[in-house]
Formats: structure tokens, C-alpha cells, sequence
């Protein structure tokens, strides 16, 4: 999908398909306007008749209509001015790419200037604007006998004003990166275990490393992995006959001097939760447990395609989370990378333990901030739903910089509390930790684990257990929070 900005007059725009936005208690846009006019108020009849409201999500296509170049005009509604948010918006957006997706037409044109989200501006509008059309175009059809028809729709035009061309603009370039890193996130997390496990995953950031000169690659296997103490992630992975990999990816944008800034995705691209056994029903969406490295993996090519003034290094830590006779038991003890002791009581409590050896690894690196991306723990799910990720940490000012990136990208995160007295349901008798803190305050105390190898940077943890797929029938992968992450690094260039 190209994005493009337009600033011709509406009514000599040639489009396959013209895209007028109302309101449902505010006066018609400048836009609609003169549209209007120039169609000897056919606009204006319509609305008189009734035909149309503005509701929200409301739709109403006309063809060939007199005064206006454009094959077509799509009214969309955008209902009440003060019910008008990021949530009604992309309702709206949807509203508009399901009648798109439908029709012959190559391109589209948008006139959105009567979209006015409150607190956000042009290029923010735009940015939501681009990132929902999107999202609702991709497709997963790679192992179907037929396939989704491909729509017709190549190009949509953004129609602006000398006010507002150069931040549209701009917007629009961010979004196109952006969208692909999305594409790609989602692309991985929709693939089948059987075909993405860990080598497959290291395969992935080769090729991206072969598409971008300015990336490189280094892969640790099993050999190396024992030879740096890695056993907490070894522990995972050993009874499966899918090998692990420790994925570093460094991408280069500053001076070498300039500390990275670090992304460390969980990788666990099948969870079966090893011998504590899940539940068979929903177990196919395990596959999805891996979305953590899909986010790292997707956020890099998008800092690729935008060339970012920065130096970024993304880790992806993965295992294959297996029930054998190999297999960790409950209550076995490793000695983790820092050397500390960890009793494992629950082997579905894999993900801290791949994580904890990388954030170990990290340190190496001397970084300015980590945040670590994992689709951690099911109370998350039940703490804050399925629409935000948790977030915790050990500095307030990155946290403070993620809660503020999520927000501007309609991508959000919620900080959850670390305090000391959490800890100590972490305590065992027989090593220097247990690998959870029982039924209480799940997601607080994984990431309590988390801290516990993170103190020689800055850190932040994303739990995003809710956020990074659907379930269900339509079940399928979001690409969160590629749009917070690449937002964060955004602002860490301005």
C-alpha cells in the first residue's frame, strides 16, 4: 500500500474513489463544502432527505456524481463532535477500508478535515489514519488452497492543505515504516510452530540483514549458550528437539561511541508449559508466544526503513517450551547467567527464565535502556483486558517516556508497581529464588523476577500477553506494540 499526500482541488481531483468525512452535529467541513457546490448542492439534498446522518461508521457510496472528477464519493460518518476519540475513529477507519476493500477502484482519496480527535493534530490524526487502514488491509493466507482476493486498492492520497502538507507528509513516511515492521510482527506471529521455531526465527534476521547493509546479525547456539552459563534458557529448551538461539541484531545509526538502545523480545515459539501441562482447548494459540521476538524483530525493520539517528541493538531469546523425559521437572534448581540460583516450581513459567539469562547477556552492551517485550503472563489478561499492555520497571523516566509514546501511538501501556514487598514472594528454601510468587499479583511478581537481572541499565518490561493477538475465532496477531516502541524511539531522536 502506497500512502501519498494530495493538496489538488477536490472537485478537479481525478481518484477511482473521493472520501468525505461528517459530523453528526457540526456544520459541514470545508472540504464537504466544496464538494457540494461544486455538485450543485448534491450533497446537501442527500443529508436534507435523510439518507445520511453522519452517524458514527455510517457509510453511504454515490457514483458518478456531476461537478467532481472522482469516479466515486464515499460519505462516511464520524458521528457525535464530543464522542469523537482514537477508539471512534478507527471504527470509523475500519468503516471506510471495508467499502474500499470491496471496489474496482486503484486508488482512494481521503478528506478527513472535519476528523478533529481532540489533543491530536495533524500529523497524529494522520499517523491513526494510516496505521488503521493498515492494519484492516493485511492478510494471512500463505497456507490456503485459494486465496484472499487481492483488492484492487494501490494507492491512497491524503488530501491537504499548505498548513498541513509537510506534517501529513511526514506522518505519512513514519507510517509507512512503521506498517512495515507491523506486517512483519504479524506475519511471524501468524505462522505455525512447525515451521517457526528458533532457527527459523534466526533465519528471518539474517534476511533482514541481507535486505539492510546497515544491520548485522551474530546467532548463539547451544554450544555457545552453555559455554556463557545460559542455563535458566537451556532449561527451557531442553526437552524439545527444536534447538534454542539467542538472536543479536545491531543496527548502527550513530557514532559508535553513542550508547544502543536495547530491545529484547521472549521467543518461546511454542508453549505447551512443559510438564505443568495447559489445557488442550487454546493451546493452538501457544504458537503465539513468541510475538515478543516478532515485535523486536518488526520494530528493526522499521527503524531500517526510517533510518533512525540512533544505535539499536534487538535481542530475540528463544526456546521451545516441551513436555518429554528430558524436560525440566518442577523443582529442579539451574544457575542462571548471573549465577544466581532459580528453583523452577512451574515449567510454564518459561518466559522469565529465557528472559533473565538475555537481560544478563545485555549488560555487555553497556546500553542506555532496555525494554523487554513478552507475552508474560495471563494475569495480565486478567489485571487490564485485552486492550492494554502491562508495564513495569526500574526507571520512571523511561516509563514515563513509554506511557507518553503509547498514548500518541494508540498503543497504550499501564504501569503496574514493583515494590519491594512483592519480592518476597519470590523466596525458596532451597535456592536464591523461585520462578513464581503464587496466585497473587502474577504479573507483579514475574516482573519482580525480571528486576532482579536488570540493574545495570535503565529497564522497563512490557507484558504483552492481552495486547499481542487475538483469540477466537478470528484469532490472529496485532503487531503490538511495534506503533509504542517505534514511537518511543521517535522521540528519543527529537
Amino acid at each position: 500500500m502506497e500512502f501519498l499526500v494530495n493538496t489538488q482541488n477536490l472537485t478537479t481531483l481525478s481518484t477511482g474513489t473521493l472520501v468525505l468525512a461528517l459530523s453528526q452535529d457540526k456544520p459541514l467541513s470545508a472540504n464537504v463544502q466544496s464538494v457540494d457546490q461544486a455538485s450543485n448542492g448534491a450533497l446537501s439534498k442527500i443529508l436534507a432527505r435523510g439518507d445520511f446522518t453522519g452517524k458514527a461508521g455510517q457509510t453511504l457510496l454515490l457514483q458518478d456524481i456531476a461537478g467532481i472528477q472522482a469516479e466515486r464519493l464515499l460519505l462516511v460518518g464520524l458521528g457525535k463532535d464530543d464522542e469523537l476519540s482514537d477508539h471512534a475513529a478507527r471504527k470509523t477507519i475500519k468503516a471506510i477500508t471495508a467499502v474500499l476493500k470491496g471496489l474496482a477502484a486503484k486508488d482512494a482519496t481521503l478528506a478527513l478535515d472535519a476528523l478533529a480527535i481532540k489533543q491530536r493534530n495533524a500529523y497524529s490524526i494522520t499517523r491513526l489514519v494510516a496505521d488503521t487502514l493498515h492494519h484492516y488491509l493485511y492478510r494471512f493466507d500463505q497456507f490456503k488452497s485459494e486465496k484472499t482476493p487481492v483488492p484492487t486498492l494501490l494507492k491512497v492520497q491524503f488530501h491537504a492543505n499548505t498548513a498541513t502538507q509537510k506534517d501529513i507528509d511526514r506522518a505519512l513516511k513514519q507510517a509507512t515504516a512503521i506498517s512495515k515492521g507491523v506486517d512483519l510482527t504479524r506475519t511471524l506471529g501468524d505462522m505455525p510452530a512447525n515451521i517457526c521455531h528458533p532457527s527459523y526465527l534466526a533465519e528471518q534476521a539474517e534476511q533482514l540483514a541481507k535486505e539492510y547493509s546497515a544491520l548485522s546479525v551474530e546467532v548463539l547456539d547451544e554450544k555457545e549458550l552453555k559455554k556463557l552459563g545460559a542455563n535458566a534458557l537451556l532449561a527451557v529448551a531442553q526437552g524439545s528437539d527444536q534447538p534454542p538461539r539467542l538472536i543479536i541484531m545491531k543496527y548502527q545509526g550513530a557514532a559508535a561511541s553513542e550508547q544502543p538502545y536495547v530491545l529484547l523480545g521472549k521467543g518461546i515459539t511454542f508453549d505447551t508449559g512443559g510438564i505443568c501441562l495447559k489445557p488442550g482447548p487454546g493451546m493452538d494459540e501457544m504458537k503465539y508466544d513468541m510475538c515478543g521476538a516478532a515485535t523486536v524483530i518488526g520494530s528493526m525493520k522499521a527503524a531500517l526503513e526510517l533510518q533512525l539517528p540512533i544505535n539499536l541493538i534487538g535481542v530475540m531469546t528463544c526456546a521451545e517450551n516441551m513436555p518429554s523425559s528430558n524436560a525440566t521437572r518442577p523443582g529442579d534448581i539451574v544457575t542462571t547467567m548471573s549465577g544466581q540460583t532459580v528453583e523452577i516450581l512451574n515449567t510454564d513459567a518459561e518466559g522469565r527464565l529465557v528472559l533473565c539469562d538475555a537481560l544478563t547477556y545485555i549488560e555487555r552492551f553497556k546500553p542506555k535502556a532496555v525494554v523487554d517485550i513478552a507475552t508474560l503472563t495471563g494475569a495480565c489478561m486478567v489485571a487490564l483486558g485485552t486492550q492494554t499492555s502491562g508495564l513495569m520497571g526500574n526507571d520512571q523516566n523511561l516509563i514515563e517516556q513509554l506511557l507518553k509514546a503509547g498514548n500518541n501511538a494508540d498503543d497504550r501501556a499501564w504501569q503496574l508497581p514493583l515494590f519491594d514487598v512483592y519480592q518476597e514472594q519470590l523466596d525458596s528454601p532451597f535456592a536464591d529464588m523461585g520462578n513464581i510468587g503464587g496466585r497473587f499479583g502474577g504479573t507483579i511478581t514475574a516482573g519482580c523476577f525480571l528486576s532482579r537481572f536488570a540493574k545495570a541499565y535503565p529497564w522497563a518490561h512490557l507484558d504483552v500477553a492481552g495486547t499481542a493477538w487475538t483469540s477466537g475465532e478470528k484469532k490472529g496477531a496485532t503487531g503490538r506494540p511495534v506503533p509504542l516502541l517505534m514511537q518511543y524511539l521517535l522521540d528519543q531522536t527529537l
